[in-house]
């Protein structure tokens, strides 16, 4: 069985994504083989937070040139957004990009 550590990655810090923390989602790269429960679990373990959903979203990567002739790709990976319930408390790790 995974650690929560495997399946859940790394955040996502973008622009689009800081925007959605103040409506409590925050979104992470997970493990392309990871599921909603698996995902749910790992989040609420790590942070110590109640998941209310989570939404998937498999990202392809894009071709990329390199070069000439040898047309690359940049890695595939999947990505989550997790809702926190109303009465949870926010991640901290967010707090000061806000």
């Amino acid at each position: 069985m995974k650690s929560a550590y495997d399946i859940v990655i790394r955040p996502v810090i973008t622009e689009q994504s800081m925007e959605a923390v103040e409506m409590k989602k925050y979104v992470f790269i997970v493990a392309k083989d990871a599921n909603k429960t698996e995902i749910k679990k790992a989040v609420s373990e790590i942070f110590g937070v109640q998941v209310e959903k989570v939404t998937t979203i498999n990202m392809d990567g894009k071709q990329k040139r390199q070069g000439r002739y040898p047309a690359g790709r940049t890695a595939s990976f999947k990505k989550a957004v997790v809702k926190l319930t109303a009465d949870s408390k926010t991640i901290e790790f967010f707090e000061g990009m806000v």
